[in-house]
């Protein structure tokens, strides 16, 4: 197991890049019990996750929480963590494709009409990965036709590895719904990736999101759609991170404090 660490109540583990692909490599090549689920998560995963305790559930029952975001890197330097780099869902799913070639089969599930499909051909003509399927769901919940016909296709094509690129919190949800229905060694749910991986959004340059700035260029792209989430809900968690934090300094200073340990066996009903 990786070292982990708590933001708000929920448990991110402490992982880089290289240690995330052979993890999932792991998963793969090993005996297959169960469905492994993975959260890619940054501010706004744990943004919502504060407005939303079945999302917060969630998240805490993913099997890895990666952090993606400059200020989750941050903060683990802060709790004697050496990160050095976040770990973004596009990154992940190009590193693990160049990583593994024609190894594993792949299944894209969700984006956009035709991202899904536009994304397996790059994918595939870069570093040969297998495609097993594509499916691009409506904006809306599936029909029960619509999900016997979702599950049918994913057994049929018995892939590796599931793509899931549905956006937060929505993607993390369906994961976890669907852990114990399909028979997938792993799946990782990295909204965006899907339209960056497939050259259908440009990401911002490779100093932006280093320096922890890719909110800024994203926020440029987007203002419409971007603007609640990064000037007013991802501010509001961050002062709440802060909060926390001089909570559990003060607590420190005078001796006491009190650990709190969570258990997150629950089910979504």
């Amino acid at each position: 197991m990786f070292s982990s660490f708590q933001v708000l109540g929920v448990r991110v583990d402490a992982v880089q890049l290289s240690d995330a692909v052979e993890r999932l490599r792991s998963w793969i090549d090993g005996p297959q019990t169960t469905t492994r689920f993975v959260a890619v998560t940054g501010m706004h995963g744990i943004a919502e996750s504060r407005q939303d305790s079945l999302f917060r559930l969630v998240l805490n029952a993913a099997d890895l929480v990666v952090p993606d975001g400059m200020p989750l890197v941050w903060l683990a330097r802060t709790k004697g963590y050496s990160l050095r780099h976040r770990v973004c869902g596009s990154e992940l799913m190009e590193s693990f494709c160049r990583a593994t070639g024609n190894t594993y089969r792949h299944f894209f599930f969700g984006g956009a009409p035709g991202v899904a499909e536009r994304l397996a051909r790059t994918l595939q003509e870069k570093y040969g990965t297998v495609i097993a399927g594509t499916h691009t769901p409506p904006f809306r919940s599936l029909t029960a036709g619509e999900e016997d016909e979702l599950l049918s296709s994913v057994g049929r094509a018995s892939p590796d590895v599931l793509w899931v690129g549905l956006s937060t919190p929505k993607q993390e949800k369906w994961m976890y719904e669907h852990r114990y229905k399909l028979r997938v060694p792993v799946m990782l749910g990295v909204g965006a990736a899907f339209d960056m991986n497939s050259g259908n959004s440009r990401r911002a340059p490779e100093w932006m999101r280093e320096s922890g700035l890719e909110w800024l260029f994203r926020l440029a792209s987007e203002p419409r759609r971007l603007w609640k989430r990064y000037l007013i809900t991802i501010p509001k968690a961050m002062w709440f991170v802060c909060l926390e934090s001089m909570s559990r300094s003060s607590l420190g200073r005078n001796g006491g404090g009190t650990r709190v340990n969570s258990t997150e066996n629950s089910s979504i009903t």
